[in-house]
């Protein structure tokens, strides 16, 4: 049988109906952007989050920019992020014209090695770099939490703000920070609402979560073109990015449903778990497959990605001529993207990036994933094996 990388239609079977009244709604006041439904979704996923206030805006590379800029990044700064994540951590700092400075990953977690975040704080600036540096943008990749207590530590010691990049990881539980979620802990939290998200919308959308009320006022004014008080008047130079009422009445719906999404992604990821321990696929077995590491809350597995090392790309040849979708979450590293080329970053910069790009892939991992089909793509890849043996 087929098993998809994502399903959807699974997810619009059970909820579509009352997603489809809710666009209905939206139809019958023909109110689409900003408006009450925009509103009343704001609210919701602030109080969801443990933030006091959400800006919806239109995605969530918008949202990581409109943080930044709100934040005060721009020529003459540099921002601390991880070297392994999706381009547009990077390319937000870029397009707000500061600096990336790239650190490691931890082999473990694919977060932000923190140790190595500590000593890039610790000795900038370098002979490399001149800008003042200013914040800090932790991933929680794969919807994996960083241990964000150590990073507000480090933030607060040296008077950066942080911005966390929440686009994976809607609905996480941040350990030893009370009720707060991913996104509503630093100064910023940017989250993304792209249809394969934890908290999907039906095209694009992104949210900024704060609890700083005057960031908070600045958002909503850069998010419609600077505008602030009378009509077409101009303080600031913002761009056009708002949420719409349609994705916004949609995700209101599905909003309801996020927690126990999250506890269905965490029982696939058991799951998967079990099956590849009886397949002896782990260590300290031969060959080895990395698997993520369980969190509890903190993990909401938006992706289930293993480590293939050496085999990676020929597993997933094996695992598609199956019927089985997979992908590759990210073949090249952030500083060694062309685009970032004027960086200056080398092979070799960050190693573990540099390995977790060769080596990892994503097996399927939906709420709605029946235990049968884990078993299947697992024994797809013991058999591999086997006949690698």
């Amino acid at each position: 049988m087929k098993i998809p990388l994502l399903n959807l239609r699974a997810q619009d079977a059970v909820i579509g109906a009352e997603v489809r009244a809710a666009i209905e709604r939206v139809l019958e006041a023909q109110e689409f952007v900003l408006g009450a439904p925009v509103a009343t979704f704001e609210r919701e996923i602030a109080e969801f989050s443990g933030a006091a206030s959400a800006v919806g805006v239109a995605s969530g590379t918008d949202a990581l920019y409109l943080a930044l800029t709100g934040l005060g990044a721009g020529p003459g700064t540099a921002v601390v992020t991880s070297a392994y994540s999706f381009i547009a951590t990077a390319t937000a700092i870029v397009r707000v014209g500061a600096r990336p400075v790239f650190v490691d990953v931890d082999p473990a977690t694919f977060n932000l090695d923190l140790d190595a975040l500590e000593e890039t704080i610790e000795n900038y600036p370098t002979g490399r770099w001149s800008e003042r540096l200013v914040g800090v943008v932790p991933v929680h990749l794969f919807g994996a939490t960083v241990c964000l207590e150590r990073v507000l530590q480090l933030a607060a010691a040296h008077g950066l703000f942080v911005v966390e990049d929440a686009a994976q990881a809607v609905g996480a539980a941040v350990p030893a920070l009370g009720h707060r979620r991913a996104g509503a802990v630093g100064d910023a939290g940017c989250l993304s609402f792209y249809p394969s998200k934890n908290l999907g919308g039906l095209g694009d959308g992104g949210m900024v979560l704060t609890s700083r009320d005057d960031l908070a006022l600045r958002l909503r004014s850069l998010r419609v073109h600077g505008a602030v008080g009378e009509p077409y008047r101009h303080e600031t130079l913002g761009i056009g990015s708002r949420l719409d009422a349609l994705q916004a009445a949609a995700l209101s719906v599905k909003l309801r449903y996020v927690d126990q999404w999250n506890v269905a992604r965490r029982q696939v990821a058991g799951w998967y778990a079990e099956a590849f321990c009886s397949a002896d696929l782990t260590p300290p077995a031969e060959p080895r497959i990395g698997l993520p590491q369980p969190s509890g809350a903190a993990h909401v597995f938006h992706q289930y990605v293993i480590r293939v090392p050496g085999h990676r790309d020929r597993l997933r040849a094996h695992l598609s001529d199956r019927g089985i979708g997979t992908q590759v979450y990210y073949p090249i590293p952030l500083h060694l993207q062309p685009c970032l080329r004027h960086l200056d970053y080398c092979d070799g910069d960050f190693p573990e990036a540099e390995r977790a790009s060769a080596e990892t892939l994503a097996l399927p991992m939906y709420p709605e994933l029946p235990k049968s089909a884990v078993e299947t793509v697992v024994e797809a890849i013991a058999e591999y094996y086997r006949t690698c043996r």
